[in-house]
């Protein structure tokens, strides 16, 4: 039997992050077999991690990188703040966003879990990937608040301080829509029902119910819609008239909020 010195428990440490007693566990499993050892806490990581799937994780970080026309977003998810700023939980997300980047949404996706076991095993806490969002264009602009919400704006003409002022709307006014074009029968069924309901208590003549009713629908789905918003840093003008002073469009919008 291979004595499990405090170089090996060490060197596995070093190489997988894992406690040292967790590590020294599996040497001695492994009968000092550095492999044999590796293998054991992958499977270990991979158990640990099926039994925390159904714990909320609620937390977690965003992080967005932009390079050459191309922004890319990763949102990772944890139980609590504390591990969305841990070290091993930053290093993780920093490496799916790398990932995403150079290969694609469905590469992040499939080598996702086998990153993620070792730092759920770390961290005593379920975690799993978000969204990505993969979004090109000549005129990109990223916002991000406490790495919590992120949104990525891309316009065909316009610049990018413009793109990036979209984006911190977006981020702080979360509309459901970008234009009216965007509203689906079903939201306007549905909200027509709500208000429906609202305006059949009230005591006034038909016609003018009518009126009451089309001006509700008309009024919600306008706050809820981008174009219409007032701007955030100058509510004198909408977010339509700000595009249109720069002969822009909204060319794609992104946005992801924990």
């Amino acid at each position: 039997m291979i004595k499990i010195t405090t170089e090996l428990i060490k060197e596995l440490r070093d190489a997988t992050g894992i406690s040292v007693m967790q590590c020294k566990r599996a040497l001695e499993e492994a009968n000092g077999d550095m492999n044999k050892a590796l293998a054991i806490l992958k499977k270990t990581s991979s158990d640990i991690a099926l039994k925390k799937a159904d714990r909320n994780a609620k937390d977690g970080a965003v992080m967005v990188k932009t390079e050459g026309g191309k922004s890319v977003m990763v949102a990772l998810r944890c139980e609590t703040d504390f591990v969305s700023k841990n070290e091993d939980f930053v290093s993780l997300l920093n490496k799916l966003v790398n990932i995403a980047f150079e290969n694609g949404i469905e590469k992040v996706k499939e080598v996702s879990k086998e990153m993620i076991d070792p730092i759920i095993q770390k961290t005593g806490e379920n975690i799993q990937l978000g969204d990505v969002f993969v979004v090109e264009g000549s005129v990109l602009g990223v916002y991000i608040h406490n790495n919590k919400k992120a949104t990525i704006v891309s316009l065909e003409g316009g610049n990018q301080e413009l793109a990036r002022d979209i984006a911190m709307h977006i981020t702080a006014m979360k509309p459901e829509y970008i234009r009216k074009e965007d509203i689906t029968a079903e939201a306007k069924s549905t909200m027509l029902e709500i208000f429906q309901k609202e305006i059949a208590e009230v005591n006034k003549p038909e016609e003018i119910k009518k009126k009451m009713l089309e001006g509700k629908i008309s009024t919600y789905f306008k706050e809820k819609t981008l174009i219409n918003q007032p701007f955030i840093k100058n509510p004198d003008e909408t977010i339509g008239k700000i595009l249109e002073k720069a002969k822009a469009k909204i060319k794609e919008v992104k946005s992801y909020s924990i």
